[in-house]
């Protein structure tokens, strides 16, 4: 194998690019609600032991990129655009006004605007610190963060307490520091109803993310069952405007089924928003891209949404991999990411009209024949071979993963 000069290796990539075949136009992933991050775009490829791999890009150049790749939607932190220095001065505005020409002039959309609260030391000790002055300057960044979501035309607001937490036992005392992080969402959310009146919009769908490990080494609201908790405690002046925005891999980490998190949030009518990436269980936040870990579970959890029909957005929160140049971002990372996602939610969609599945599922809601359904040894005989359909079931769903329900096989 020769060495390949670097003048020829992103000749090499777009060709072995082309020749896997498969990718839809950037008119095709229009049509699905798929949003892309600022910050995943960006992302430099640095973490807590690595130094940044990739160039720094503005948010001109990432929303350039996604309307060349057909991705229609586009997301934000306060401060992955906005230094936070200028966070609600004239600095701000000048800035917003810019990303709107951009957004513009790609024909994109800002369908959802987040408030850092975990980065910066002023959050050492959490949005909702014991420190007054700490707990007023988290009002006033997510009462900003809701004028600018509105300013750039946003539907969703997502909160990300990371920091809600503490690292040693006793510092805190959990339910004060419950109460003060509801303080912050009910000024979020009172300042929506104003804007929102004065601009005659609708009010932003306020969603919280859940994440079981890290930053702290406790975290006092871990999964979104917590969350879902926590919306209705009565700790929140408006419950009915919070809901949740669940990430595939924070569910996956802590060793559950993210498809029964998200049934839980249907059934409660707060699955609003979803963070799409995978990974690993019991492991760290590695945000790799949708499909590449788990792409039998993915099939099911898009079934369950389609079955539902959900009807939010899909943001790509996941992090290009730190092997991946600046140009691979954007020629590779985020067109496959889509292209997977599109296949998988079509897939789905030839799992629910599966006559196979369909007669199967049927069968074992039908049940066995009658019997006397105070006798459970009746009860189990009149079941036992419908029962073996559920293993039946989960190897259609492989067929219909790698093609095999289309005859496909391979020889031995």
């Amino acid at each position: 194998m020769k060495p390949v000069p670097a003048t020829k290796q992103q000749a090499l990539v777009d060709r072995l690019t082309k020749a896997c075949g498969g990718a839809y136009t950037a008119a095709t992933r229009r049509k699905y609600y798929i949003s892309g991050p600022q910050w995943a775009a960006a992302y430099q490829g640095q973490a807590l032991f690595h130094a940044p791999t990739r160039e720094a890009i503005g948010f001109e150049d990432v929303i350039r990129e996604y309307a060349k790749i057909g991705i229609g939607h586009w997301t934000t932190h306060d401060t992955d655009v906005i230094p936070t220095p200028a966070l609600g001065k004239d600095e701000q505005w000048t800035i917003v006004s810019l990303i709107q020409k951009s957004l513009k002039k790609h024909g994109l959309e800002c369908s959802m605007v987040t408030t850092e609260t975990f980065f910066h030391a002023v959050w050492a000790a959490s949005p909702a610190a014991e420190s007054p002055q700490v707990r007023e300057y988290a009002s006033f960044r997510v009462r900003n963060t809701v004028d600018v979501g509105h300013e750039l035309g946003a539907k969703f607001a997502v909160y990300w307490p990371g920091s809600l937490g503490y690292y040693t036992q006793g510092a805190v005392e959990e339910t004060e520091t419950l109460r003060w992080y509801a303080d912050a969402l009910n000024a979020a959310c009172e300042r929506d109803i104003e804007v929102a009146k004065k601009k005659k919009r609708p009010t932003l769908k306020h969603c919280l993310e859940a994440k079981p490990f890290e930053p702290q080494a406790e975290i006092l609201l871990p999964t979104s069952d917590a969350m879902m908790a926590f919306i209705f405690s009565g700790l929140l002046t408006h419950p009915e405007m919070v809901g949740l925005n669940p990430e595939y891999l924070h569910e996956l980490m802590w060793g559950a089924a993210p498809r029964a998190a998200l049934a839980r949030a249907l059934v409660a009518g707060k699955l609003w928003h979803f963070d799409i990436n995978d990974g690993y269980r019991l492991k760290h936040d590695v945000d790799i891209a949708i499909g590449l870990v788990n792409p039998l579970d993915w099939l099911n959890v898009l079934v369950l949404l389609r079955s539902h029909n959900y009807n939010g957005p899909f943001n790509l929160d996941y992090k290009p991999p730190r092997t991946t140049s600046n140009r691979g971002v954007f020629s590779v990372s985020f067109p496959t990411a889509v292209d997977r996602f599109i296949t998988l939610w079509e897939m789905a969609g030839d799992v629910i009209s599966d006559p196979i599945i369909k007669e199967a599922l049927d069968a074992l809601k039908a049940g066995g024949e009658p019997v006397d359904t105070r006798d459970a040894e009746a009860v189990t005989a009149a079941h036992r071979d419908l029962l073996t359909l559920h293993e039946l079931v989960a190897h259609r769903m492989f067929q219909i993963l790698v093609g095999a329900h289309r005859g496909r096989t391979f020889s031995a």
